[in-house]
């Protein structure tokens, strides 16, 4: 998701929806706190201080550049110049995404059948557009040369798009990577939904990795489920991003395994620290940064956590969809007066 237009990065973090109950926090109350590695949170909030403009935020970003020489001082950082904030009503939810590695070709073979599109000239922001059965089933933009590369079966292009992001490694030995350019303005529908609504699921049965096996075993009738989401995501090569560095975020920047979160914009200021206390299965206290959005990600306690590049990445984040509580870290003054009486 994942990584939306740069202009809501640029403008989001000074904006919230209608007014949500909002509580500061003392950070004693969070939960793992003083166990949590916070020099490696701060080299996540630094790669993206550059994109606050805001005067709340400018001058922590020039303190944030001297400051974490030590794990304790990265510590003092946070604790002198923000405050945690809850806001809105837990339980959160937690998912997660990753950076896939896939197979492609340059050229269309009968191997590698299934394009992925670069962004139509036409395309306008905000705008509804062609579905993804148009696209898809109905070929509506074959012939135009707008195929960045060719991919071994639909399933993989959803999921691609759904991540916003990815590594392809070509049959002629190259790997590029592709990021978010645009997509076609139809509103997210998730399928995991539609699989429970038609019964053949149970909700706790739902995982990409379930629904990776599913289209697979049912062709037709997985692509016709896949178009029942009639978003679309369109691609660009990104040509000079290191290898070593995470795919580009909402904020035109790398984002940061385990470190980075796509949020709501309208709810989570982008850039700004968020303390997650994921429970489930593998329960997780950090320190992170709101660096991304998705499409999927909506409101105050909704949080997507970036697992970071591969299969590996893929499995452990394909199963993540568990409850806790979102809390944010804000400069002090706009802490304050998100209070009712701030």
């Amino acid at each position: 998701m994942r990584a939306l237009l740069r202009s809501l990065a640029l403008a989001a973090f000074a904006m919230t929806a209608a007014p949500l109950p909002a509580q500061i926090l003392d950070f004693a109350d969070l939960d793992g706190w003083a166990e949590d590695d916070h020099r490696a949170a701060l080299v996540a909030f630094r790669e993206t201080c550059a994109q606050l403009d805001d005067p709340d935020w400018r001058p922590l970003c020039r303190l944030a550049a001297d400051a974490g020489g030590s794990d304790a001082s990265a510590r003092q950082f946070f604790e002198l110049f923000f405050r945690p904030v809850l806001v809105g009503e837990p339980p959160a939810l937690f998912t997660g995404y990753y950076e896939p590695e896939l197979a492609g070709s340059a050229h269309r073979t009968p191997r590698f059948a299934w394009p992925i599109y670069g962004r139509p000239p036409e395309l306008q922001d905000g705008t509804q557009w062609l579905s993804r059965a148009q696209i898809e089933t109905e070929g509506a933009l074959r012939g135009r040369g707008l195929e960045i590369a060719w991919l071994e079966d639909p399933v993989e292009v959803f999921f691609l798009q759904i991540q916003g992001s990815g590594r392809i490694r070509m049959t002629d030995g190259r790997v590029i990577r592709v990021g978010y350019a645009g997509r076609n303005g139809h509103p997210y529908r998730s399928i995991g939904q539609e699989m429970v609504r038609r019964g053949t699921h149970t909700l706790d049965q739902v995982s990409a990795q379930e629904i990776r096996a599913w289209v697979r075993a049912n062709p037709a009738a997985g692509r016709e489920l896949l178009n029942h989401n009639p978003s679309y995501v369109f691609f660009r090569i990104l040509r000079d991003l290191p290898p070593e560095k995470g795919p580009i975020g909402a904020m035109g920047r790398p984002i940061t395994a385990m470190r980075t979160v796509a949020i709501d914009p309208s709810f989570t200021p982008l850039g700004a620290p968020v303390w997650i206390e994921k429970d489930g299965r593998d329960p997780l206290r950090r320190l992170m940064i709101a660096q991304d959005t998705g499409g999927a990600i909506k409101g105050a306690q909704r949080a997507d956590i970036f697992f970071g590049t591969g299969f590996e990445a893929g499995e452990a984040a394909g199963t993540i969809k568990d409850g806790g509580r979102l809390i944010q870290l804000l400069p002090i003054d706009r802490a304050y007066a998100m209070l009712p009486d701030g």
